[in-house]
């Protein structure tokens, strides 16, 4: 059975809904941890209130097709999220992990906005690219940001390992 394009562009919104709601729990958990980054602390902290409001869009653009979010998908993937971060915590270098962690999963979900974007041109819906480039530029924002930190970040890592201090976190 062929999928139409309001169906393919319903799952992209639910499945990007459900990316959000990991993206939260990644995030939440990494700003309980961090002590010596305080920065990345604040910008996380930041991002997390943007994702909870890229979600909000979503819900919104979902709700206006006539549907909502998939509660299924948002907790598997929020499980995803914490699985992660407990994977990184164990490691000594963290902090490092969870930027090039961080790093990709921001661009994917730039690729996810992008593709929306896409997929609301062709089933033609007009509302929601202003929504959609909203989020694509903050997620953006932040890939810039860990981008731009990423040296710092590292050198303060090394320093404070090669001092005995502690460095993950």
């Amino acid at each position: 059975m062929a999928s139409s394009i309001r169906d393919i562009y319903i799952t992209g919104l639910t499945n990007a809904h459900a990316l959000e709601a990991q993206a939260i729990q990644l995030i939440n958990r990494q700003v309980e941890r961090i002590e010596n980054y305080p920065e990345m602390r604040e910008r996380l902290r930041l991002h997390g209130e943007e994702s909870k409001r890229q979600q909000e869009r979503l819900a919104q653009i979902l709700d206006g097709l006539g549907t909502s979010p998939s509660g299924l998908k948002d907790l598997g993937t929020s499980l995803m999220g914490n699985m992660a971060a407990i994977g990184h915590a164990l490691a000594p270098d963290e902090v490092i992990k969870n930027s090039f962690a961080n790093f990709a999963f921001e661009h994917m979900e730039i690729a996810s906005y992008r593709s929306l974007l896409t997929m609301a041109q062709a089933a033609g819906d007009t509302g929601a690219p202003r929504l959609l480039e909203q989020s694509l530029q903050e997620e953006i924002a932040m890939a810039r940001w860990i981008e731009d930190n990423l040296e710092a970040t590292t050198r303060r890592y090394m320093q404070r390992e090669t001092a005995g201090q502690t460095s993950g976190i």
